[in-house]
């Protein structure tokens, strides 16, 4: 005989990814779009979580939505939890003790394993889409070195006005180019860059281009939770 255990209200999907309150495009390969995942999972809407406010603000005030929020998605089914922004590694340590489950905060977490991974000599660097509101705390939350190499994509013409403005319309071909300029930028200044982590989850689609126009491993958000939630696909 064949039993089937339930307990939660939705089943099949084990990844439950908190949302920012935005509205800028998610296109394929953002985390954002339901599209890029070749398996199901749930969203959850944190109310008052702006782009502005989480990434400018450290998302002051906004613990408890946070924390309610993915307390929602695990009592929807969630069995591992995300966030679609690097700068929640400020969240991390708050978010796995009230959920109770497993929680990727911030595709920061990738940095500290990629150290032990490089060569004596290299280590790894991140691009963000604000290199002046990444902090030494934003690593330290995480495990990572507090010194770890950053470049920002703010002097570029198109990807952070969109994102950190939260606007409805991007133009891909120049935030491309935005992200593998910062990444040029990154490896130009610090040879010691052995790899690169895309801090922004919505830089996912840019991977490949980055990864060609500098001949390094390239680490996102969409390859950081394929790897977490493999070992839940049960």
């Amino acid at each position: 005989m064949t039993v089937a255990i339930g307990g939660k209200p939705i089943g099949g999907a084990t990844l439950g990814i908190l949302m920012l309150d935005a509205r800028f495009p998610r296109v394929p390969g953002d985390m954002g779009n339901g599209d890029s995942w070749p398996f199901p999972v749930l969203y959850e809407i944190v109310r008052g979580a702006t782009p502005e406010r989480v990434v400018r603000h450290r998302a002051e005030g906004l613990d408890g939505a946070f924390l309610n929020a993915a307390r929602r998605l695990v009592d929807r089914g969630a069995t591992v939890l995300a966030t679609v922004c690097g700068f929640l590694s400020l969240f991390q340590s708050e978010l796995a003790a009230h959920a109770g489950v497993p929680v990727a905060s911030s595709t920061l977490m990738q940095v500290p394993v990629l150290d032990l991974m490089l060569p004596p000599g290299k280590w790894a660097g991140v691009v963000t889409v604000s290199r002046e509101s990444l902090s030494a705390d934003h690593f330290t939350a995480v495990g990572a070195r507090a010194d770890t190499p950053v470049e920002g994509t703010e002097g570029g013409r198109e990807l952070t006005r969109v994102l950190i403005g939260n606007e409805a319309q991007l133009d891909m071909a120049a935030a491309e180019a935005d992200v593998t300029a910062a990444a040029r930028r990154l490896t130009a200044r610090c040879p010691e860059v052995g790899a690169l982590v895309l801090e922004c989850a919505n830089m996912a689609p840019y991977a490949a281009a980055v990864r060609r126009a500098t001949e390094l491993p390239v680490h996102d958000i969409y390859s950081f939770i394929s790897w977490a939630h493999s070992g839940f696909d049960i």
